[in-house]
């Protein structure tokens, strides 16, 4: 089995599981609480714009207003006269390259400042491009792109693009040709990478879907109210056959019967020559544990993952990118000290580019590789990198190594990563990873009565601290307590508190 996708359908969340040779390597959760918006379409209204940013911040009925670039605004409020001969906004996580028509086309845009196209309480048609993550809103655009199985329609464009993963340049052309025949109307079209080797007839349906979708799109501008929005993508199951099921995949399988009905439905109605290897899961053994699934994700939180050698990896997220650091860890290797660290440095690409997809990380992303003084192991350590990316979905890009080993690449960022979305900062370290060792509490705690009991009644000092550094001052600094009882006058005494985090104390005189 190369290939199977796994659905467990929960109480408060979905999980959907991407396998290959047994291997995760993609995972989609989707909370009934909070739904993805990205696709979503919104009629908004601009609620502040900034010059010095060329940016505007747009109410689109969320509780943060959605952030607008100036690079991504093109038109108000739909109608034939205002679409520009503009790309449509790029497909956010599927596998279309829409590059080649949104790089010619943004070229002609005129470079017209923000300030002298939006002003304060301005309504305007946007879509999603980004969900709100850490502090900030959503990302949006006025290029919509509206995704079928076979095509994304892009309604501001005016080019026929093909998805760069199909590689065969006469089936490529035969593609555009198709579309192109079909006598589509007004817009850009990219097609799928799904639709090689598909006829006239399943794209035409396609774009005769999207035309309708978007036709009701406009209808609903003239009369909804901003903010309000006009289009909401479908739920993660839909959108997961709809991207990601496709002839590869060997089995989809599902462990509820309600889900198991709808993917049989939406697979009958995008893939209907598939319906069979939609299988529902009846086993008493959840799904995620049964297929091993669990345990990836597990080893997907932790900082370090471990290679097959005895080598590691080590994942670090920083406030400005993430940094990951190759080690040889236990591999010694056997012969010459250059072979060692290319073996380590080429098993580590793979699961580098496992772990990118799986944790879904994105923004500027710094591998540290182990130092090579062989140029043509850099080259061929790179070659693996940039061959092991070409399967993800996500847009790359990829400096060379440097001499000093280090890889420099960004990677298009459109949700929360895996750590964001099942993760909050720890309370007691604030999301640091560490906390104060005992000496160091120990001595802050000293200092403390030192500096409150000169003006602090009563004849005893109380500390209460977590039980752990009660243990560490009763025992390892007992000399330094005693010398304390010493200098203040007073009997120190500490008691335990379980309900404590590890660095919380108090000190009480009586």
């Amino acid at each position: 089995m190369t290939k199977r996708i796994i659905v467990n359908a929960g109480v408060t969340e979905t999980r959907i599981a991407v396998q290959d040779q047994n291997l995760l390597t993609e995972l989609y959760v989707e909370r009934a609480r909070r739904r993805s918006i990205v696709g979503n379409i919104y009629k908004g209204v601009v609620t502040n714009v900034l010059p010095g940013m060329q940016a505007a911040f747009v109410d689109i009925g969320l509780h943060k207003d959605a952030f607008l670039y100036g690079g991504d605004y093109t038109a108000s409020l739909g109608g034939d006269e205002s679409l520009a001969e503009l790309p449509g906004a790029e497909d956010e996580g599927v596998d279309v390259d829409v590059m080649e028509a949104d790089a010619e086309a943004r070229r002609e845009a005129p470079a017209q400042p923000i300030e002298e196209m939006l002003h304060r309480g301005q309504e305007i048609l946007v879509q999603v491009a980004k969900e709100s993550l850490g502090s900030k809103g959503a990302r949006i655009t006025s290029f919509i792109s509206l995704p079928g199985r076979y095509i994304v329609y892009m309604p501001q464009a005016r080019h026929v693009g093909v998805s760069r993963r199909i590689r065969d340049e006469e089936e490529r052309e035969r593609l555009r040709q198709v579309v192109r025949g079909i006598n589509p109307p007004p817009g850009g079209f990219i097609v799928r990478t799904v639709a090689e080797g598909r006829g006239e007839e399943e794209l035409a349906a396609d774009i005769q879907f999207l035309s309708r979708l978007w036709s009701q799109v406009q209808s609903r501008v003239e009369t909804a109210r901003a903010p309000s929005a006009l289009h909401e993508e479908m739920d993660l199951t839909f959108r997961v056959v709809r991207d990601l099921f496709s002839a590869e995949v060997q089995e989809f399988l599902v462990d509820t019967p309600e889900v198991y009905d709808k993917c049989v439905d939406f697979a009958r109605m995008l893939v209907p020559h598939l319906v069979s290897r939609v299988r529902l899961y009846e086993d008493r053994t959840p799904i995620f544990e049964a297929t091993g699934i669990e345990r990836e994700i597990d080893r997907a939180l932790r900082r370090r993952v471990w290679l097959k050698s005895g080598g590691y990896i080590v994942i670090d997220h920083t406030e400005a990118l993430i940094a990951i650091d190759v080690n040889t860890g236990k591999y010694v290797g056997k012969r010459d000290f250059e072979e060692t660290v290319l073996k380590i440095n080429t098993e580590a690409v793979s699961e580098i580019v496992r772990q990118i997809r799986l944790r879904d990380l994105g923004g500027i992303i710094i591998i540290d590789f182990i130092d090579m003084e062989r140029l043509e192991h850099r080259d061929q350590v790179f070659r693996a990198l940039t061959k092991a990316l070409a399967d993800d979905k996500a847009r790359t890009n990829v400096l060379e190594i440097s001499e000093l080993g280090l890889v420099e690449m960004t990677r298009k960022r459109v949700r929360q990563d895996l750590q964001a979305m099942f993760c909050v900062p720890c309370p007691t370290c604030k999301g640091s990873g560490v906390v104060r060792s005992d000496a160091t509490l120990a001595a802050e705690i000293f200092r403390r009565i030192r500096s409150e009991a000169a003006d602090s009644p009563g004849e005893e000092v109380v500390i209460r601290a977590h039980p752990e550094m009660a243990h560490h001052l009763e025992v390892e600094e007992r000399d330094g307590a005693e010398r304390l009882q010493a200098i203040i006058g007073r009997k120190v005494t500490v008691q335990g508190m379980p309900s404590y985090h590890r660095e919380q104390y108090e000190v009480g005189f009586r």
